[in-house]
């Protein structure tokens, strides 16, 4: 058995791995595609570019993982099963359950190296991209001057009718300078030489033979004619250095680990609670002030605990890691929000009030404006969104992870299904199965961000589903099974047509 087990899973590494590399390839050079512009246009270091994108691949590799699984499960058990080879492992007792546990268990230990990837690994990328990409958002395209096109630099419009970019030779050349507030000025040149300073962000235009012409709007008919053999003009600021910024900006979700983002939830439903507390002792002030019933005490309010951290031990080996893997990266920081207090008023007898009466007034009670019931209301409303993002986040990391173990069992029990289905089966079957699995996890995460589904439900359903397909399906392999006659993409598509099809009433 052991022999067997070795058997099987070098036929299913192979496809692996290829599939692995290919859709990961292919994905990379569709992010580089996305961000060919921002990216070329700029004058940035190669260093830069190639950190981009090898900050690009891990949030690739997260999603192609349970693809290449899939895929790799698909063409090595078809492949067994198209050369007749399951047919003589049945024939000499070997059971499906025996033929699937090599794979099970090396999609239990690919899932778990994928949620530690996912976990680890991803955020903290996720986290350092995202401020190299700010900091690349910074940098000024690279100047490049046209010829026979208006070229402007600030306050300065250039005109050159041939530019020599080699040397930075311009002939012909105008220049209208709009720095002037009170007029406007006109230079003409035969010939000009364009260059940077040593620090290359100032561009520095040396003219030759020419003359300027300057006129103010408060003496129109005058102008004054100024004739020059070499003049220099300093544009400064035309190009920036590309610099790194390390401010350590907040993180999103994608950018956390699942202990910090278990924390976020904590302290959003804390605030969630503390606003809807607030929120109820206003409404019961108000009715205490309708009833002339007079406050019998503090207004009780939820203490504070501090910060709540997750995951203890776990915490340790997370920090570890970080420093391993990105020295730099810091952990998130999110600005917390204040809960909404209601100020205490201590009335002449000693007690604290809300919002008390006017006594002068005892006609008219005080009630709490609308404007303030909306802001609490809002508050909890914004805390407990936050909360269900975080918590959409968390299982979503499991649920990617998870599905590599999905993937192993609904693949097998296609490939013995339809051991003759070859390559039809392994792109058309693993795209159905794609595409369900994915439509499902990004449509149940937009219900769960608004709201409309528990996002444990949202996240886990598409496993579910996946799970009953794949199991639902060995179970009738394992009655069915028989030998490699049949099976092939034409069955297929038979058997995905069939409960569509009406039957032929009996007359």
């Amino acid at each position: 058995m052991r022999l067997l087990r070795r058997y099987i899973l070098r036929s299913v590494a192979g496809p692996f791995f290829f599939s692995l590399g290919a859709c990961t390839g292919l994905l990379l050079v569709n992010q580089l595609a996305k961000r060919f512009g921002e990216l070329v246009g700029k004058d940035l270091p190669v260093g830069i570019i190639i950190e981009v994108l090898l900050l690009s691949i891990p949030f690739i590799i997260a999603l192609t993982l349970p693809m290449a699984v899939l895929v790799a499960i698909l063409y090595g058990y078809s492949q067994l099963g198209a050369d007749s080879e399951i047919t003589a492992m049945r024939a000499n007792g070997v059971s499906v359950g025996q033929m699937l546990r090599p794979a099970l268990v090396a999609g239990l230990a690919l899932a778990a190296i994928s949620f530690l990837f996912v976990d680890q690994v991803l955020p903290r990328t996720n986290a350092r991209l995202g401020n190299l990409q700010r900091d690349i958002g910074e940098k000024r395209p690279a100047f490049q001057m046209r010829e026979q096109a208006i070229n402007a630099l600030g306050q300065y419009y250039i005109l050159a009718s041939r530019v020599f970019p080699g040397s930075g030779k311009m002939s012909d050349v105008q220049i209208f300078d709009h720095s002037a507030y009170d007029g406007r000025r006109v230079i003409y040149a035969d010939s000009g030489l364009m260059t940077f300073d040593e620090t290359g962000v100032d561009l520095i235009l040396q003219l030759f033979n020419g003359k300027v012409h300057d006129y103010k709007t408060s003496e129109i008919s005058q102008l004054q004619v100024t004739r020059f053999g070499h003049n220099t003009i300093r544009v400064k600021a035309v190009q920036n250095l590309f610099e790194r910024d390390t401010t350590n900006f907040s993180r999103g979700d994608r950018e956390m680990t699942t202990c910090e983002m278990m924390d976020q939830v904590t302290s959003s439903r804390r605030r969630a609670t503390r606003a809807a507390g607030t929120r109820q002792d206003l409404a019961r002030t108000d009715l205490r002030a309708l009833m002339r019933i007079s406050h019998s005490g503090v207004v009780p309010t939820i203490a504070d605990t501090g910060k709540v951290s997750h995951c203890g031990a776990w915490r340790t080996f997370e920090r570890a890691f970080g420093k391993l893997l990105l020295p730099e990266a810091a952990a998130a920081q999110n600005p917390v929000q204040n809960p909404i207090q209601t100020p205490l008023i201590t009335d002449t007898t000693g007690r604290q009030t809300v919002n008390p009466t006017n006594q002068a007034n005892q006609a008219m009670p005080v009630l709490t404006s609308i404007a303030e019931v909306t802001v609490t209301r809002d508050d909890e409303r914004t805390s407990r969104t936050q909360a269900d993002r975080f918590l959409v986040e968390i299982h979503k990391k499991y649920s990617i992870s998870v599905a590599c173990f999905s993937f192993v069992l609904i693949g097998v029990a296609m490939a013995l299904r339809f051991p003759r289905g070859g390559m039809g089966l392994v792109i058309g079957g693993g795209l159905l199965v794609f595409a369900i699995f994915y439509v499902c996890l990004v449509g149940g995460e937009s219900l769960a961000d608004r709201g409309y589904a528990s996002p444990a439900v949202a996240m886990w359903l598409p496993n579910v589903l996946v799970l009953l397909a794949g199991t639902i399906g060995l179970i009738r392999v394992n009655r069915e099974f028989g030998s490699t006659r049949g099976g092939d993409i034409a069955d297929l598509v038979e058997t995905m047509l069939r409960p569509f099809r009406f039957r032929k009433r009996e007359g």
